[in-house]
C-alpha cells in the first residue's frame, strides 16, 4: 500500500510543480538590451520565454487525430509483444497456442500498469504458465527471456538509431553532448551484452549449471542472477527464435517511440522535441519507468521523461505531458484488455486437447486393428 501512496504522491507533486506557467529567464543578449531600453525589454523577454503549465495546455484545444492514431498503434504494438512471447515459448517445444499467449498477455499487461514496477503482471503470467506445464523451469525462463529481449532491444534501438543519426551529421546529435553520451553508453551496453551472449555458447550444460550455483552465492540478488543466467543459456541454443523476437521487438519499440511523439504533439502549446530526438530519449525513459519500483512506474516515469526533455534543451513539461497521456491511454487499453481476458476461454494446445473418451477409443482401435 505504501508504494501506491509514494508513487501517486510523487505524481501529484510533479503535476503541482508544473501546473502553472513559468516565466522565462532572459539571456545575456536580452539583459544587455534591457539595460539600454529599460525594464519593458526585460519583461517582453520573459513573456516570450514563458513555459506553459499543464493547466494552460489542457485548457487549449487538443488535436484528436494524433491521439486516435496513437491508440491504434498501441494495440498493434501490444499484439507484437504477445506474438513475441508465443515465439519464445514455442521455441522450447512447450505446448502453447497464440490465443493463450494473447489471453495471458492481456491480463499481464493490465496488472503491469497497476502493480509495483512494470513487471508485476509477468509474475501472474509466469505462475499461469508454470501451472500448465510440467517443465516449470523452462516455462518461467520464457517470461524472463521475454523481458530481457524487450530491454535489450531498447538498447539496440538507441545504439542503431543514434549511430545512424550521428553518421549522417544530424545536428540534434552533433550539438548535444548529453545525447552523444546516451548513444555511447547504450552502444557499450550492446557490445558488452553481445560478447556475453557469444561466450554463453562455449558453456556445456554442466559448466553452465556450475556457474549458476556460484551466482546464487551473491547476497540478495544471487537467486535472480542465477535464474537470469539459466534462461539466457537455455535460449542461447535457440538463436533463430531469439533473433526473430529481437526483430519483432525493435519494430514494436519504434511504434512506442512514435506513440510517445504523437502524445506530445497532440497538444499544440507544447514545444515538442523532434522525432529523431524522441528515438534517443524514449527508450531510456521506457527503461527507467520499467525499473522504477512503484505501481506502473508512476511518478518515476514522469520525472525521467521530464529530465530527458531538459537534456534536449526543451521544457520538462513536454516529457511529463507525454508520459501522463501515455499512462492514461495505457490504463484505458489495459482495462479494456482485462475485460476481453475475462471473456476469453482458456484454449488447450493441440498436443493435449484430445478428449479422454476419444483417446481411449483410439487406443482400442490400435489394439484391435482388425
Amino acid at each position: 500500500m505504501i508504494q501506491y501512496v509514494v508513487g501517486f504522491g510523487l505524481l501529484a507533486f510533479i503535476i503541482f510543480r508544473f501546473w502553472e506557467s513559468k516565466p522565462g529567464k532572459p539571456n545575456d543578449q536580452q539583459k544587455a538590451l534591457s539595460m539600454l531600453a529599460g525594464s519593458p525589454a526585460d519583461v517582453n523577454a520573459q513573456i516570450q520565454g514563458t513555459t506553459p503549465g499543464l493547466l494552460e495546455v489542457f485548457s487549449q484545444p487538443v488535436d484528436i487525430g494524433p491521439l486516435a492514431l496513437a491508440s491504434v498503434l498501441w494495440i498493434i504494438c501490444l499484439f507484437i509483444t504477445f506474438v513475441r512471447w508465443y515465439v519464445l515459448v514455442r521455441a522450447q517445444d512447450l505446448p502453447f497456442t497464440l490465443r493463450n499467449a494473447i489471453r495471458l498477455g492481456l491480463v499481464s499487461y493490465y496488472f503491469n500498469s497497476i502493480l509495483p514496477g512494470s513487471v508485476g503482471g509477468d509474475i501472474i503470467k509466469a505462475v499461469a504458465v508454470a501451472r500448465e506445464h510440467s517443465r516449470r523451469t523452462v516455462a518461467i525462463a520464457t517470461i524472463i527471456i521475454d523481458r530481457v529481449v524487450g530491454l535489450w532491444a531498447l538498447a539496440w534501438l538507441v545504439a542503431l538509431a543514434g549511430g545512424v543519426f550521428w553518421a549522417l551529421g544530424n545536428k540534434h546529435i552533433l550539438e548535444n553532448d548529453a545525447l552523444k553520451l546516451i548513444v555511447r553508453v547504450t552502444a557499450g551496453l550492446v557490445f558488452t551484452s553481445a560478447v556475453v551472449w557469444s561466450l554463453m555458447g562455449l558453456f556445456s550444460p554442466e559448466r553452465s549449471e556450475a556457474l549458476a550455483v556460484r551466482l546464487t552465492r551473491f547476497p540478495k540478488v544471487g537467486g535472480s542472477l542465477a535464474e537470469l543466467w539459466r534462461a539466457g543459456w537455455m535460449y542461447r541454443r535457440k538463436k533463430k527464435a531469439v533473433a526473430i523476437a529481437l526483430g519483432m521487438t525493435l519494430v514494436g519499440h519504434c511504434g512506442w517511440v512514435f506513440i510517445f511523439y504523437l502524445c506530445v504533439i497532440a497538444f499544440p502549446e507544447v514545444d515538442a522535441a523532434t522525432f529523431p530526438e524522441h528515438v534517443l530519449i524514449v527508450p531510456v525513459g521506457m527503461t527507467a519507468q520499467a525499473l522504477f519500483p512503484l505501481p506502473g512506474g508512476v511518478g518515476g516515469g514522469e520525472a525521467a521523461y521530464g529530465w530527458l526533455y531538459t537534456l534536449l534543451g526543451k521544457a520538462a513539461i513536454g516529457g511529463i505531458l507525454g508520459c501522463l497521456v501515455q499512462r492514461v491511454v495505457a490504463w484505458v487499453i489495459g482495462f479494456i484488455g482485462y475485460i476481453v481476458y475475462t471473456r476469453m476461454k482458456k484454449e488447450l494446445p493441440r498436443e493435449v486437447a484430445v478428449p479422454l473418451e476419444q483417446s481411449d477409443d483410439a487406443s482400442k482401435i490400435a489394439d484391435h486393428p482388425g
